[in-house]
């Protein structure tokens, strides 16, 4: 199996972590020696661009460590949700009060919409 930390995937964003994280030291740096030249704004700035390092290590920790859902844990799920419908479906039969005609329909347009497998993103 192979490692999460040593796919394709994976050294890519190390690449580019190690690229966002020295941009923002030469992008701090730059502004702390413009603040002691005297630009008062730079030491505003001097302090976002560590700041904005920090959150690029944060976003690859985040890539990194998302799970891909399984063909198993999908099936589990449409079998789930599919229960829950029917249950849904039985209920609104056996309910001694006659459903409104129009939210019949709605209910049964949402059911479907449901169903429907949803469009995945980026080619996953």
């Amino acid at each position: 199996m192979k490692s999460k930390y040593l796919s394709r995937r994976a050294i890519v964003l190390h690449l580019c972590l190690v690229f966002w994280v020295a941009m923002c030291a030469v992008a701090a740096w730059w502004q702390v020696s413009r603040a002691v030249q005297g630009n008062s704004l730079s030491y505003m700035y001097s302090i976002e661009w560590p700041c904005f390092g920090v959150l690029g290590v944060l976003g690859w920790y985040a890539m990194l460590n998302m799970e891909k859902v399984t063909a198993n844990q999908e099936a589990a799920r449409r079998e789930y949700e599919e229960h829950k419908r029917a249950e849904a479906r039985a209920a609104r039969a056996a309910s001694e009060e006659p459903e409104d005609p129009t939210l019949a329909a709605y209910n049964d347009h949402l059911a479907e919409l449901a169903s429907e497998p949803k469009k995945k993103l980026w080619g996953h």
